[in-house]
């Protein structure tokens, strides 16, 4: 069995996921991905398809991640050269956004960001905040590994553990809150 341990004040880089179509000539296109592991379809004339392969993949990128809120901000990592025009310092909660300009038509980018940058950037949708961590200093959150199993194939060709099913997700508690009013 493989224990994993790490406090909620360990920072950890923001990810990002991009999905392109790229133009070869007049007549074909493709897709690409970031990730590796994924698979796109063929160089294809079919534009239309492409971009609903793209978009669909797109999707199943932001549902298989996992949103985590000690990431530290993607944008604020590569100089927050999307918004050169505003500064600002990186702050706030943890926000998977989804970047898409409906009038291109070619580039998907699933990013986490903080809540200063994500108003910056041009065609943001925001798919979910990270609650803020506790401060709980000293004490240290211990998760054990889920036994291995196949991993079932998600829309565009790549594994997710987060496409496994209900019976390995843990569920959410939330603090009551109190009915009486101060």
């Amino acid at each position: 069995m493989t224990v994993h341990t790490e406090t909620s004040t360990d920072r950890v880089p923001g990810r990002a996921w991009t999905v392109r179509i790229i133009g070869h000539g007049r007549t074909t296109a493709s897709v690409t991905c970031t990730t590796a592991a994924c698979r796109m379809p063929a160089r294809s004339e079919d534009l239309a398809a492409l971009r609903t392969f793209a978009a669909r993949h797109a999707a199943a990128h932001a549902k298989a991640a996992t949103l985590r809120p000690n990431a530290r901000c993607h944008c604020g990592t590569q100089s927050c050269e999307a918004h050169p025009d505003t500064k600002t310092h990186c702050t706030g909660t943890v926000l998977l956004i989804l970047r898409h300009d409906p009038a291109i038509r070619r580039v998907w980018s699933i990013e986490e960001v903080c809540e200063a940058c994500a108003p910056l950037l041009p065609n943001v949708t925001v798919l979910a905040r990270a609650e803020r961590p506790r401060r709980t200093p000293d004490r240290n959150v211990t998760q054990a590994a889920a036994p291995v199993r196949e991993r079932p194939v998600v829309a565009g060709g790549f594994s997710s553990s987060a496409a496994l099913g209900a019976e390995n997700t843990a569920p959410v508690r939330r603090p009551r809150r109190s009915s009486r009013r101060s």
